[in-house]
């Protein structure tokens, strides 16, 4: 695997081009899904005193962190669209310098979101379900994790900036290293071998932030020495407020839309915490969730090389090159993701049975949330592909009008109603339908083409006072 050039970009095979991007992406991804399968897979063998709780502790957990940092998360979208175009308009220049004003804004975000989190856990999570054993692993498990925040903000946007540049290898190479390191430290701090105390679902929480903080150590070393073609310096991270404004008016829409689905996720997890028996349910559904994050990894890497094809194609202003990319990146993703429900459907028994063994009720459960919840899947990868057509050519609107109106308008309310009628299996039916209306939205403004348009305006960048950053 190597990086991909920007003449392959801009001249290469859209479909061969698309899949070197996005390969390195979806293994960076897989390897971001294994922190949370090592957590899920290790606290799953306690004894089943234990597991139920604590897996179930950890599905809660996830929806408020996305929460608290969803906002801030909206503006990388923006650092992507800026990086890649300028990129493509050979003006790198103007790619370093706004590579560095997302940065700084990612790192004061990290740090507000760090305080933020852990002043209000303890008043949230009672908030999504009374169950003591799920609430009291949830608590524990977020106040560790929140304090790493300002690490996985640095790590994201580090992730966030390359992919934008076209070096999606990198960030890969990163997360291998510290993956591997959390899978190794997991067991040790959860169960207590060879000596270390053992510290149950604290452990993991540990094993992630030490593993996430060398992740930023390493993001931090390459942006600032400027040896994978994109430079900061301390004197580029002091907000320039024109650039600011740029970012924020690209990113704003996306951040919206990031916070409001969040926030949707939180109340969907609250809904379920409130069935008849919410410890069961919650951790079947955070154990099938593992499994469903794995198929969306086609999703999201697919997604990202997509961001990175259309930003720099329409930065170069290829704009015919732009729509064979989006008809062919929307093919592959459909026909992927319609491969991968089928895979989950096949392998939805053995593997709830190898993550939580002794829990049987968990294993039927989780079995009927995944039969039914693989019927939308095919659609959501449509709308993956079609919402980052949008967000790699730095229209953030669209993409957040679709995501309020699939959390809010279709799976809150059919979850919630479908749920008062038929307990948990309305619920996975809720989620399930409320995919395929999304892909019904997201095709609507696909078809009205304002994707197509970029966003960068060379004659009024130039003009702006900006902080001069070498590279």
């Amino acid at each position: 695997m190597r990086k991909v050039t920007r003449e392959e970009i801009l001249n290469g095979n859209p479909v061969k081009v698309m899949f070197l991007l996005s390969f390195p992406l979806m293994i960076s991804q897989f390897l971001h899904t294994l922190y949370n399968l090592a957590d899920t897979f290790w606290l799953g063998h306690l004894p089943a005193a234990e597991s139920g709780g604590a897996v179930a502790g950890l599905q809660i957990a996830w929806p408020i962190i996305w929460l608290l940092i969803a906002f801030s998360f909206g503006f990388s979208m923006a650092g992507i669209a800026l990086v890649s175009q300028h990129t493509g308009a050979g003006e790198h220049k103007e790619a370093n310098i706004a590579a560095s004003q997302v940065f700084s804004l990612s790192i004061i975000f990290g740090i507000v979101i760090a305080v933020l989190g852990v002043i209000g856990t303890p008043y949230l999570i009672p908030l999504i379900t009374k169950a003591a054993s799920v609430t009291g692993t949830a608590i524990v498990y977020l106040k560790l994790v929140f304090w790493g925040m300002p690490f996985i903000f640095i790590a994201v946007v580090f992730q966030s900036i390359l992919s934008a540049k076209g070096d999606t290898v990198t960030p890969m190479q990163i997360n291998l290293f510290t993956v591997t390191l959390n899978i190794i430290l997991d067991p040790f701090l959860i169960f207590g071998w060879w000596g270390f105390p053992r510290m149950g679902v604290l452990g993991a929480a540990l094993a992630t932030v030490i593993c996430q903080g060398i992740a930023a150590t390493i993001s931090m070393y390459f942006l600032f020495k400027g040896t994978k073609g994109i430079k900061i310096t301390l004197k580029g991270l002091i907000p320039v407020w024109e650039w600011m404004k740029k970012i924020f008016k690209v990113g704003l829409p996306a951040a919206v839309g990031n916070s409001t689905t969040a926030f949707g996720f939180v109340l969907v997890m609250g809904i379920i915490g409130r069935v008849n028996n919410p410890e069961t349910v919650l951790a079947a559904y955070g154990v099938g969730d593992r499994l469903i994050s794995i198929i969306f990894i086609a999703v999201d890497g697919l997604g990202m090389g997509i961001m990175t094809l259309i930003g720099q194609n329409l930065g170069a202003n290829l704009i015919h090159r732009v729509e064979k990319i989006a008809k062919e990146g929307l093919k592959i993703v459909v026909f992927v993701t319609l491969l991968e429900a089928l895979l989950v459907f096949a392998l939805r028994v053995p593997f709830l049975k190898m993550f939580i063994p002794g829990r049987p009720d968990i294993i039927q459960e989780g079995v009927r949330f995944l039969s039914i919840f693989i019927i939308g899947i095919p659609f959501f990868g449509l709308f993956g592909a079609i919402t980052a057509l949008f967000r790699g050519s730095g229209h953030n609107v669209q993409p957040m009008v679709a995501d309020i109106i699939r959390l809010w308008a279709l799976r809150i309310p059919l979850a919630y109603l479908l749920g008062m009628r038929f307990d948990s299996t309305g619920i996975w039916w809720g989620m399930a339908l409320s995919n395929v209306g999304a892909a019904i939205v997201a095709l609507f403004f696909y078809y009205k083409g304002e994707w197509k348009k970029p966003i960068i305006h060379k004659e009024k960048l130039e003009t702006v006072p900006i902080v001069p950053v070498e590279g």
